[in-house]
């Protein structure tokens, strides 16, 4: 290892000279084994490696999480995968290990976003995590390790040039950490609150029970959002995200676009969509963009211009709007974190109907007794964890 890496350019490409560096003094505590990672790539790369750490410190189990523009699109552990979301996820005809169905389901929580992401694990990569990535659009990874097999799988893929990253685990960051910002230098502490369920005791609602595999999902929330760029909001369940909401100014607008990447996610596993004829050899992106489409209001103009023969061998019968509210009605125990306090019950109204029946937020609004009402009119158990979560 060396003390500084040179990059291609920064964020953009006329932001040139750019490197990372050890401003101490000593080894950057990353190797890079194959590829020419950017500045945007190492982003990822640390923001995702510290939530995956996390993640397998919180439940003990391995870890996976698909980072796009600093914030992840998914994040999952191994608790397996039905033969359904096999399917879903496009992972039906592999054999998987823990690790490699954790990854699947980080990528499978929102795919589109997931394309060209950064793959961050928790654990040694093995042959089954790396084999899924060869097949999909991804621009980098970077575990504590890699077996052999697997890292000759991954030097193969974009024409030997896929980024692999391998990082000490044992590596811990000085505590003050500081950027600068138009030539200003700013410092603070770094961010190391442990979230463990003792973050979830202060249950405010009428509903006190939480049990053992909704902790575990709102712990998955919060560490999630730890990373995430803010305001920020994360549905979860069966320890999979489901949908996150990032960087919005408004935190109703987070609830809604994370809800609404819920819906779709449940959506995508409706029989209609499980037995979409797609055209053979089409590419996974265009099954992506196609399920999409499909499940959205945007179906009945690709039916009226006859742009579903491209990706279809014969049409498919439409989704309707209460075949669509039905499905979405089944859908029960998710949970939800959010990285502030809820400032009003609308959030609360929006999650409910993506199913959300437990919530983890910070508290300290002068509106909390507006939430907590919104919660107990619909069975909703809400704890309090008086942490906040920003991250910029």
């Amino acid at each position: 290892m060396a003390n500084e890496r040179m990059l291609k350019y920064g964020c953009n490409p006329n932001q040139k000279p750019a490197r990372i560096f050890m401003r101490g003094g000593g080894d950057l505590p990353v190797e890079v084994l194959n590829g020419r990672p950017g500045y945007i790539n190492f982003l990822d790369a640390l923001n995702g490696w510290q939530l995956v750490q996390e993640l397998r410190e919180a439940t003990g189990l391995p870890a996976a999480a698909s980072f796009k523009h600093v914030s992840p699109a998914g994040a999952a552990v191994g608790t397996g995968l039905s033969e359904t979301l096999k399917k879903v996820f496009f992972v039906d005809d592999m054999e998987l290990s823990p690790l490699s169905c954790a990854y699947a389901a980080a990528r499978g929580a929102d795919r589109m976003s997931s394309y060209g992401d950064f793959a961050a694990l928790s654990d040694v990569c093995d042959r089954e995590t790396a084999l899924l990535l060869k097949r999909e659009v991804s621009d980098g990874i970077i575990a504590p390790g890699y077996s052999e097999e697997a890292l000759e799988i991954l030097k193969s893929k974009r024409k030997g040039n896929y980024t692999v990253i391998r990082i000490d685990p044992q590596y811990r960051p000085d505590p003050i950490e500081r950027r600068d910002v138009f030539g200003v230098t700013f410092e603070q502490k770094r961010n190391d609150s442990k979230i463990d369920s003792s973050l979830l005791q202060n249950v405010v609602t009428q509903k006190k029970d939480i049990p053992e595999n909704a902790k575990r999902d709102l712990l998955l929330s919060l560490i999630v959002l730890k990373y995430t760029q803010s305001n920020s909001v994360c549905y979860v369940k069966d320890g999979r995200t489901l949908g996150v909401g990032a960087g919005q100014q408004s935190r109703i607008h987070c609830t809604r676009l994370a809800g609404d990447k819920t819906d779709r996610w449940f959506l995508r596993q409706h029989p209609k969509v499980l037995s979409l004829p797609f055209r053979p050899n089409l590419r996974r992106p265009d099954r992506d963009n196609a399920i999409d489409v499909y499940i959205s209001d945007e179906w009945e103009d690709v039916l009226r211009d006859g742009a579903w023969q491209r990706l279809f061998t014969e049409r498919p019968e439409p989704l309707s709007r209460d075949e669509k509210k039905a499905w979405k009605e089944k859908q029960t125990g998710v949970s939800l974190g959010s990285d502030a306090f809820f400032p009003f019950g609308d959030n609360i109204e929006r999650a409910r109907k993506s199913g959300v029946a437990y919530i983890a937020e910070p508290g300290g609004s002068i509106r909390d007794d507006n939430v907590i009402e919104a919660c107990d009119k619909y069975g909703i158990a809400m704890a309090f964890t008086g942490v906040r979560l920003f991250h910029h």
